[in-house]
């Protein structure tokens, strides 16, 4: 039985690009599906002014979280919804993750000019990325290719590649995907040669703790077993202490309530790499991912992702 209709809107605060787009207007889909009154509020970020600029030289972590969980705790918004991987692990005093929806395609997607999959490029190919996790993973994989900044939004990004720019470049599948881009796609790129970011194809739904009719809202939304694996990947990647842009991959499964959680961190050339599994039971996903996390600190990952910095 659906809940009474709620009069008073619920105002979803998201980035305003086509991908962020979707992803509130998903969620609103949602919500009106249960019964609620949403009104979608955009706002513009730190990382959506300075797309022609290095992820790295315009700031560290959340730049395109920040601004909109400012909104929230300013109460011009009362929900946001995230690409999960772009929220910072470190906790806003006065907001909380209220609901993670089942996750899309984890892995990335390879998209080449002539239709051949990563192995299979040619020497010298180039490489278009924004990610340092996954340079660094490709360096390792193929120390040959000629990797390359790339910025802007996914249709920016494939204008490049269709110009000549690049032979090749990698995006998260959940993206084009979620775009109607999937015949782009060259290729799915396995776990076994590219971990994807942690969180990689999760949104996260955040609003003000305490907020009881938003969360009561947002709690159908939630996917246990997507919760469960978003949260041990999260807790590794705080448990090293490395934002978003340090080169640290984890992808974690559910079978019959089974947790593994599989973890790596790279030097920025791909010549070193660390890597940690870690299993347990979904609801011990917080300690599953902070054993993954001490596990890779044993091993020295501290020196990796002070490289970053």
């Amino acid at each position: 039985m659906r809940p009474p209709a709620v009069h008073q809107a619920l105002r979803l605060g998201t980035r305003g690009s086509k991908l962020a787009r979707w992803q509130a207007d998903w969620t609103a889909a949602e919500l009106r599906e249960l019964g609620h009154t949403v009104e979608i509020v955009e706002i513009t970020t730190t990382g959506d002014a300075n797309q022609s600029h290095d992820l790295g030289a315009i700031g560290s972590v959340g730049l395109f979280t920040k601004e909109i969980q400012r909104a929230l705790l300013d109460k011009v918004v009362d929900l946001a919804v995230h690409s999960l991987k772009d929220l910072p692990t470190t906790p806003v005093e006065g907001l909380t993750l209220a609901a993670i929806p089942e996750r899309a395609e984890v892995n990335d997607a390879l998209v080449s000019r002539e239709g051949a999959p990563l192995l299979a490029l040619p020497p010298d190919s180039i490489i278009g990325t924004g990610s340092l996790r996954r340079r660094s993973q490709l360096l390792r994989l193929r120390p040959d290719f000629k990797l390359a900044d790339i910025r802007g939004n996914v249709d920016t990004r494939l204008r490049k590649l269709d110009e000549g720019e690049f032979d090749a470049i990698i995006l998260a599948a959940a993206g084009l995907m979620r775009l109607g881009l999937a015949q782009r796609i060259t290729q799915l790129i396995p776990p076994e040669q590219m971990l994807p970011a942690p969180a990689q194809g999760a949104l996260g739904l955040e609003c003000r703790a305490g907020d009881q009719r938003v969360l009561d809202a947002l709690a159908p939304l939630n996917h246990a077993e997507t919760d469960a694996a978003a949260t041990a990947e999260r807790a590794m990647l705080a448990r090293v202490e490395g934002g978003c842009l340090a080169a640290i991959g984890a992808y974690a499964t559910v079978v019959d309530g089974q947790l593994t959680l599989n973890s790596t961190i790279l030097s920025g050339d791909g010549s070193q790499q660390l890597s940690a599994t870690a299993t347990g039971a979904m609801e011990q996903a917080q300690q599953v991912g902070e054993q993954a996390g001490d596990a890779l600190l044993a091993q020295g990952a501290a020196k990796l992702v002070q490289e970053r910095r």
